[in-house]
């Protein structure tokens, strides 16, 4: 892929998710105006689901998504992670792969970047990987829904709130 700003990155992050989750049947909400902490919201009905859209790059078997963002205040940049009270999801598409992911913040929270391994690690590595497949935007965001539908008839869930998200 050529070189692309930020912005443009973004776009095509956003525009891929937006697509996934309108071919899975939701509807997706976008922000009016800048300056939230996310892109854009999935409607999992009556749950709103906000996701922070992030393109990954392909290195060596790895998708390697950046968490930290930065940003100029009157104070000079400053640079912070996505909280849980932020956004509900990290939404990740792969150009190489041409594929999207879904990763619950309870998973990526505080952290600057995320790697998702696509290959096998060539150590032989098996403990403690992420592997993209576990993250593959249909199953995810199915289990997401039926988590808040069950916990929600179960009596009193706030998306975020669920470790199991």
């Amino acid at each position: 892929m050529r070189d692309l700003t930020p912005s443009q990155k973004g776009a095509i992050a956003e525009a891929a998710i937006t697509a996934a989750a309108i071919e899975l049947g939701f509807t997706v909400l976008r922000p009016l105006c800048e300056g939230r902490r996310y892109d854009l919201v999935i409607d999992l009905e009556p749950e709103l689901l906000r996701v922070q859209c992030k393109l990954a790059r392909h290195l060596q078997g790895v998708l390697a998504i950046n968490l930290s963002t930065s940003r100029c205040t009157p104070r000079g940049y400053v640079r912070t992670n996505y909280t849980p009270s932020e956004v509900d999801a990290i939404g990740v598409y792969s150009t190489a792969m041409h594929r999207s992911f879904l990763i619950p913040i309870s998973e990526a929270s505080g952290r600057k970047s995320v790697h998702l391994r696509v290959d096998r690690a060539r150590n032989n590595q098996a403990q403690r990987i992420k592997w993209a497949r576990d993250y593959e935007f249909e199953p995810v965001i199915t289990r997401m829904r039926s988590i808040t539908e069950s916990q929600r008839a179960a009596g009193g869930y706030t998306l975020g709130s669920s470790p199991g998200l």
